[in-house]
């Protein structure tokens, strides 16, 4: 019987159909009654950047959401009655510092983080490797998840692709996505199914004004402008051909810089033209907070998930914003675009690391991936995700953009490329919006310096 199935099962027979819990419980498991697995004992001290852990209320939709504490009293807690969950929360605007300061006193066991972080603290030798542990649990079977995500990921696997340190439970969703409503009241074309940076810039500009149907303000485009990653830039380099840099991050030392090439400077006009059309509020990733929704005044959306729009199907079975806002290819040469990977990492430092695997396993499976895609739309990282709402096209989309992924220099796996070239980016994208942007070719230089410079202080 294959691994998977076993897995599979091995939840499905703690999960009974004699529902005797509370009203809440039930909604949790399905109106299950979720048994104990295993009288493993410890403790696991547990840290989740950007994780809700008490109920609460989707902003966007209104709709009522179950935080983490519920969702594990309710099973986990029930499966390992022995294992004491210490679980802390992190807003991912302070993830990296706060948890590498718990990986650094050796406070914590298992942490969900972005992943980047999780590469370059792999790379500081403060993640432990799971291939003994995944090689010696039947139960576990990573032939369950995206084989491009859990094998060529440098969110999950070692720079040189030998090493298994992470498991990837969300995926990030980096697609265009437009209202169909407003490029019909403005009497513009729908984009291509692979839109380019040019067909989106003209169309934008086209989309920015007072609509002439309803009298209110439109703006073309949005996209957020303070991103920690730097994903539309990312898309965009890959749009112009503009890589950035050559050679490998194993070998970090000797990485050529190419970032003052005109490919680069195409890239920069580009965002220099575009900061002027989205709401001001964008370079702080605000005014979209209607995007999705019936109140939207936003022609297309870069980088987007289509999140608001299920959340509030879901809850409503209204299929009007279904069929209003579209979701299209990246705008790279295939469709692609950066893909996120956020997994779950075990530290070097654990203290029970039998009970923390359990933990780790738990949080990245089956059934937690089902939670989340249910209360927050998160994109399950799985092959068989038969939970996903047959009418979510954003996740086809999303699965279909990570399909055609791959890694480049440009990711937030290079040390520079966070340190510097995305706060410089999106220094640029703020002066840009303020029409102040710098000079293209001054900036493309200084940055070309500021990077030679780093890697020659490597040697």
């Amino acid at each position: 019987m294959r691994k998977w199935l076993l897995l599979v099962l091995s939840f499905a027979l703690v999960m009974t159909l004699a529902a005797c819990s509370s009203n809440k419980e039930n909604e949790i498991t399905g109106g299950a009654n979720v048994e104990k697995l295993s009288d493993l004992k410890g403790t696991v001290r547990v840290a989740l950047a950007g994780w809700k852990l008490e109920n609460g209320i989707d902003p966007l939709t209104g709709n009522e959401t179950t935080g983490l504490n519920d969702y594990l009293k309710a099973t986990f807690n029930k499966m390992y009655p022995n294992i004491k969950l210490e679980v802390y929360q992190i807003p991912w605007e302070n993830a990296k510092a706060k948890q590498s300061a718990m990986l650094l006193s050796k406070d914590v066991d298992v942490l969900y983080t972005g992943g980047a972080f999780a590469s370059q603290w792999y790379q500081e030798g403060l993640l432990r490797d799971l291939d003994d542990l995944i090689g010696a649990d039947p139960s576990f079977d990573p032939g369950i998840y995206l084989n491009g995500i859990m094998n060529n990921s440098y969110s999950t696997k070692s720079p040189d692709g030998t090493k298994q340190f992470g498991i990837p439970v969300a995926l990030g969703r980096r697609m265009v996505v437009y209202d169909t409503k407003l490029f019909e009241d403005w009497g513009v074309e729908p984009l291509a199914k692979k839109p380019t940076p040019d067909e989106i810039l003209e169309k934008a500009k086209k989309m920015t004004g007072k609509n002439p149907n309803t009298g209110e303000p439109n703006y073309g485009l949005y996209w957020s402008g303070n991103s920690l990653n730097g994903s539309t830039f990312v898309a965009l380099t890959l749009a112009f051909g503009a890589k950035g840099a050559e050679g490998s991050l194993n070998d970090i030392k000797n990485i050529k810089w190419k970032l003052n090439t005109p490919e680069m400077a195409k890239v920069l006009e580009w965002l220099k033209q575009a900061s002027l059309l989205p709401p001001k509020g964008f370079i702080t990733a605000q005014g979209a907070e209607n995007f999705g929704l019936d109140k939207n005044n936003i022609a297309i959306g870069i980088d987007q998930s289509g999140g608001s729009t299920m959340s509030e199907y879901l809850a409503k079975k209204d299929e009007g914003l279904l069929s209003r806002f579209e979701p299209v290819m990246n705008v790279g040469p295939e469709g692609e675009g950066w893909v996120a990977v956020d997994p779950f990492i075990m530290s070097k430092e654990a203290k029970d690391v039998k009970a923390s695997w359990e933990v780790l396993k738990f949080l990245s499976g089956y059934e937690t991936q089902k939670y989340l895609y249910m209360n927050f739309a998160n994109t399950p990282t799985l092959n068989n995700a038969d939970f996903v709402d047959k009418k979510d096209k954003f996740v086809q989309m999303a699965l279909d953009i990570a399909a055609v992924g791959h890694s480049e220099l440009m990711d937030e796996a290079n040390p520079f490329f966070m340190s510097d070239i995305i706060p410089a980016v999106n220094g640029f994208i703020s002066k840009a919006a303020a029409g102040s942007a710098p000079d293209i070719p001054t900036f493309l230089n200084d940055l070309q310096d500021r990077a030679e410079k780093w890697t020659a202080n490597l040697k």
